[in-house]
């Protein structure tokens, strides 16, 4: 066993991993972390890319920054069926590549005095009295006063809180693919919801990506009685993009499960806690790098606390995490996509969500940054009322915009 005693491991180097590196080393702590991931930098990571509102002050304020290229958007285009809306941002969103994005982050991290360490992962970890032993897929066994699960959305150190409790995942479908946006979207976000009436709980993206290339997806929530195979979900995308003239690749789509976040899961235990995917990501959006960033400013300080106190029990860790904002976005997040999504009424929430001007737009500002959207309750309670007074002829509207669209 190892001699040497670490304040923090963190297994998984991406965003949130890094994150958490990066706020430690805020507090003088760089010379005593590790984080240790199993693939080499860089790795593919599929994602739609887009670096919501929340990311240029999450960034700065962990002392990092975005040095690789992207692609800005300037407007978002909603759509279903024949209904379209565009709005205007009021601040860029920008769209990276994750394989460039994530590899830069080990590089800051390098940067700051972390030591990072590639191809070796996390095999098992136990909990002493006084620390952890981590045991890696080399088969060297590490001790630490904390450990990070910031291992993705197949953290071994979720699955441990969880006890292996079976989950029902979000899923992900993307493809890049080296093509320009569709005339006329060259910096426009698109957000499709039209295979909803197919049975898709959840949208299909459009994003223009750096190069002149094209980063299109689609999220599918996990509602009851909508289980979609990885090929119906495959199929789904290639009918949503034909529309935009696009044809999906015969490879190159890869999906990948996610697991929405909820404020009662269990995120912590002695001396152990996840950030990022391990934790949950945004249920209505499915976007989570900005949330792991955010999270991981919270981890960071309750792992210095932690060491400064000497207490490891991370009991208020879930806690610090809900009552935060990246926390209080989330929990509304997921009560609208409950209601969106998983509901059997989703037309009528959807209208709400579409046909209402000013949730459209309180939405486009959480998404720029420009908004907290959780401080808007009053304005969304407002809107919950009117919706009450026409929600039937709301639902009728939004029924005829899909009459004839998305034929076989």
């Amino acid at each position: 066993m190892s001699e040497k005693l670490y304040e923090a491991i963190i297994i998984g180097a991406g965003p949130a991993g890094v994150a958490v590196a990066a706020r430690l080393a805020q507090h003088g702590r760089a010379a005593n972390i590790l984080v240790l991931d199993r693939y080499h930098f860089p790795r593919e990571k599929p994602c739609g890319g887009a670096l919501t509102g929340h990311m240029d002050p999450a960034l700065a304020e962990l002392g990092l920054k975005n040095r690789v290229a992207k692609a800005p958007c300037e407007s978002a285009l909603i759509r279903y069926g024949s209904f379209e809306r565009h709005i205007a941002m009021g601040k860029e969103v920008e769209v990276i590549r994750r394989v460039d994005f994530d590899a830069d982050l080990v590089k800051q991290a390098r940067e700051m005095g972390v030591n990072v360490v590639e191809g070796e992962g996390l095999l098992s970890y136990r909990r002493e009295s006084e620390y952890i032993v981590v045991t890696t897929t080399k088969g060297r066994e590490l001790r630490a006063l904390v450990l990070v699960g910031a291992d993705g959305a197949a953290s071994k150190v979720r699955k441990t809180l969880l006890a292996n409790k079976k989950e029902t995942p979000h899923r992900l479908f993307m493809c890049a693919m080296k093509v320009p946006m569709p005339e006329g979207h060259s910096r426009t976000m698109v957000y499709d919801f039209s295979l909803m009436d197919r049975g898709l709980r959840g949208y299909l993206w459009l994003f223009p990506a750096p190069d002149n290339s094209l980063n299109v997806g689609l999220m599918h929530y996990p509602a009851k009685g909508c289980n979609l195979s990885g090929r119906d979900l495959t199929e789904m995308l290639r009918q949503g993009l034909l529309p935009y003239g696009i044809e999906l690749p015969a490879k190159g789509t890869r999906g990948w499960p996610v697991w929405g976040y909820h404020p009662r899961a269990r995120i912590s235990e002695e001396r152990v806690l996840t950030v990022g995917d391990a934790a949950g990501i945004d249920g209505l959006t499915g976007e989570g790098i900005a949330v792991a960033l955010e999270q991981a400013i919270v981890a960071g300080d309750a792992i210095d606390a932690a060491i400064r106190t000497g207490k490891y029990s991370f009991s208020g860790y879930r806690r610090q995490i809900r009552k935060a904002i990246v926390g209080q976005e989330l929990s509304l997040d997921r009560w609208l996509a409950r209601l969106i999504y998983g509901s059997k009424y989703w037309r009528e929430w959807l209208a709400l969500v579409l046909l209402d001007d000013e949730v459209i737009e309180m939405y486009a500002r959480r998404v720029d940054g420009t908004e907290i959207l959780a401080h808007q309750k009053f304005r969304l309670y407002k809107a919950l009322w009117r919706h009450s007074f026409r929600f039937r002829r709301r639902r009728k509207e939004l029924k005829a915009h899909i009459v004839g669209h998305l034929r076989p």
